[in-house]
């Protein structure tokens, strides 16, 4: 297939990480385009513009959030890169001075979270219903922030808050715990404890036990972009891959560490069925997810 404007650049939104830093200083170009880099901080903006202006031709994306664009019929394409993992027992947190709590204590009580949709609310209610029979709507969430995908209506069990952090509902009394994501966990978290005793423990577990990591933010590309500069976009996705290999003296062997991946394999597959399922039982997306469509669409850049 031809590319229409082959030499406009592509607009490109990714967060600033290891891997990411030799595609946005040049280090590792990317053969035949040029590439506009933009900037978001923080990041959670630039994914609301990407669901709902398509903003950029590539974007990094929460997982959640892409579920839901599917879901809604958004053209985006899952390009198979994971900018972002790790496991999430610990992210659910509580003051350490308030009573001792455990995740099954949850049930009838109100639990803060940034979002409905934000990704790691989906892997902690995921293990939750897992792992301790807690059903998403066994709980009321308490949010300070809209989803992402404008299409989306919350179910019954989500109130909104006034609050500007998840971190204040908590001091002020008004939940029991609460979802603080890794960054949040090492700002406006500092101090909190996770309900999970061994949180890091029973982590590694839930990834033992699925042979996957949880994956955070994955990349999209646009419908119309992928399909009028695929040359473009394969270059893309060649110069990312090549940067992750590049940066992996940068990543410990923990699960955010070997969550940095690109190429479609067994580990991205189980992650995207698994979440596919945890959004089903959640109410974020009204229909199966099908990974094998998905792989489909993209299974030429591994070839």
């Amino acid at each position: 297939m031809s590319e229409t404007h082959p030499t406009a650049p592509l607009t490109v939104l990714l967060g600033n990480y290891p891997h990411t830093r030799p595609l946005k200083d040049g280090t590792i170009p990317v053969d035949g385009v040029g590439c506009q880099y933009l900037e978001s901080s923080p990041l959670p903006p630039a994914f609301a513009r990407m669901v709902r202006d398509l903003a950029y031709d590539i974007c990094e994306m929460p997982t959640a959030t892409y579920l839901q664009a599917r879901d809604a019929g958004i053209p985006l394409t899952l390009l198979p890169a994971v900018l972002v993992g790790s496991t999430h027992h610990r992210s659910l947190t509580r003051l350490p001075e308030d009573p001792e709590i455990g995740p099954r204590d949850l049930v009838g009580r109100r639990v803060g979270v940034r979002a409905y949709g934000q990704t790691t609310g989906l892997w902690v209610r995921g293990w939750l219903q897992e792992e301790y029979g807690v059903k998403s709507s066994d709980v009321t969430w308490v949010t300070t922030e809209d989803v992402h995908v404008a299409q989306y209506v919350n179910p019954p069990h989500v109130e909104r808050s006034g609050a500007e952090r998840v971190v204040d509902l908590l001091r002020a009394g008004e939940v029991a715990a609460a979802v603080l994501g890794p960054k949040a966990i090492g700002g406006q978290g500092a101090g909190l404890v996770p309900l999970v005793a061994d949180a890091e423990s029973a982590g590694q577990a839930w990834a033992d036990r699925h042979g996957t990591v949880p994956a955070n933010h994955l990349l999209v590309v646009r419908d119309d972009v992928l399909r009028t500069r695929p040359d473009s976009v394969l270059n893309f996705y060649r110069a990312l891959k090549k940067a992750i290999v590049a940066t992996a003296d940068e990543r410990d062997d923990s699960p955010a560490g070997r969550a940095v991946t690109a190429g479609w394999s067994e580990s991205l597959v189980a992650c995207l069925e698994i979440a596919g399922r945890y959004a089903l039982e959640q109410d974020l997306i009204g229909t199966p997810v099908d990974v094998g469509a998905i792989e489909e669409k993209t299974a030429f850049l591994d070839k």
